[in-house]
C-alpha cells in the first residue's frame, strides 16, 4: 500500500528477494501510471542512483538544470534539483553506496553534483543491459539480471582502499555524527591524508559525507511525523535553525516540505535497507 501523498498516482513497487541482494546495493522496481504529468522532486541521499527506464512507450522524464530528457540516467551524490515524472512507465532504480559506485563506475568525483545519461557513465554496454532487463518476464528475473551484471562488472574493477571503506562505514553507523579528526585517528592516518584519499575515491570530503548522512537520517525522521525541533535534537544539529539551513542547502526544501516529500514517504516500502559497503 502506498502513502496517502500518492493519491495522484498508481504505483506498483517491487523489491528483490534477499538471495539476489549485493552488499552496498539496493534495488526497487517501479511501475507507475500518473494521472497528471507532474514532476516529483528527488531528495538527496547518500547514494549514487541508476534509473533504468524499461518502458516500451511513454517512459520516465527527468528535469534537471532547466532541461527535460527521457531515458535511463545516473544521479550522482548531491545532484541538485531533479524532478522525475512522465505519465506512465516502468523503471528499475539501483542505489549504490559511494564505495560501490566508485568501484563500479570509476567516476565518483565526476558524478558528485551531476546527472548523466546511463550511456555516458556505463559506456556502450548500457543499451545491452537495458535490453536484457526489458526482456526479463518478471521483476525477480530483472533483479537477478541486474545483480549478475553488477557483480561481473565489480569483479573486474579496482576496489576502494580498506581505510576509506572503514571511514565510510563509521560515518553511516554514526548517522553522520563523526569528527574527521576522530576518523583519521582510528585509521592511523593524518587528517590531510584521510581528506585527500576519501575525496579522490568517493567524490566528496569526509565532512560533506557526514553532513549528507546526517541529513538523510533527519529527513526520514521528518517524514515519519517528528517535529523539526525533535529531529534537530536527535540528529545532532545545533538547533532547529541549523536543521532548516542545512535542509535548504542540501535539498532546497524546508523541514516542513521535506516531511511531505513523496519519495521519502515511500522509502520504507521501496528501500527497506540503506546502502552498505
Amino acid at each position: 500500500m502506498l502513502p496517502t501523498g500518492w493519491k495522484w498516482a498508481d504505483v506498483e513497487v517491487a523489491v528483490p528477494r534477499p538471495a539476489t541482494r549485493l552488499p552496498g546495493v539496493v534495488m526497487a522496481g517501479f511501475r507507475q501510471r500518473i494521472r497528471a504529468d507532474v514532476g516529483i522532486a528527488m531528495v538527496a541521499h547518500p547514494s549514487v542512483t541508476l534509473f533504468l527506464d524499461l518502458s516500451e512507450t511513454g517512459g520516465i522524464v527527468r528535469e534537471a538544470g532547466g532541461t527535460r530528457r527521457r531515458g535511463s540516467f545516473v544521479a550522482g551524490l548531491l545532484p541538485g534539483a531533479i524532478r522525475t515524472g512522465g505519465q506512465e512507465g516502468t523503471c528499475l532504480q539501483i542505489r549504490l553506496s559511494p564505495v560501490i559506485a566508485s568501484a563500479l563506475l570509476g567516476v565518483s568525483t565526476e558524478l558528485t553534483g551531476a546527472v548523466a545519461t546511463l550511456e555516458e557513465v556505463w559506456g556502450r554496454d548500457a543499451e545491452r543491459v537495458e535490453e536484457r532487463l526489458r526482456a526479463a518476464p518478471s521483476w525477480d528475473e530483472r533483479f537477478a539480471v541486474a545483480s549478475d551484471v553488477l557483480a561481473r562488472r565489480l569483479a573486474t574493477r579496482p576496489r576502494v582502499e580498506p581505510e576509506v571503506v572503514q571511514a565510510w562505514r563509521r560515518t553511516l553507523a554514526a548517522r553522520g555524527r563523526v569528527r574527521v579528526d576522530g576518523l583519521a585517528e582510528e585509521l592511523g592516518w593524518s587528517r590531510k591524508r584521510l581528506w585527500s584519499r576519501f575525496g579522490s575515491q568517493l567524490g566528496l570530503t569526509p565532512k560533506r559525507a557526514a553532513q549528507l548522512v546526517r541529513f538523510d537520517h533527519a529527513a526520514h525522521l521528518l517524514a515519519t511525523g517528528h517535529t523539526a525541533a525533535t529531529v534537530a535534537a536527535r540528529s545532532g544539529y545545533a538547533d532547529q535553525s541549523h536543521l532548516h539551513r542545512e535542509a535548504r542547502a542540501i535539498a532546497g526544501l524546508t523541514p516542513t516540505e521535506l516531511a511531505a516529500a513523496p519519495w521519502l514517504a515511500i522509502d520504507d516500502v521501496a528501500w527497506p535497507t540503506a546502502p552498505r559497503a
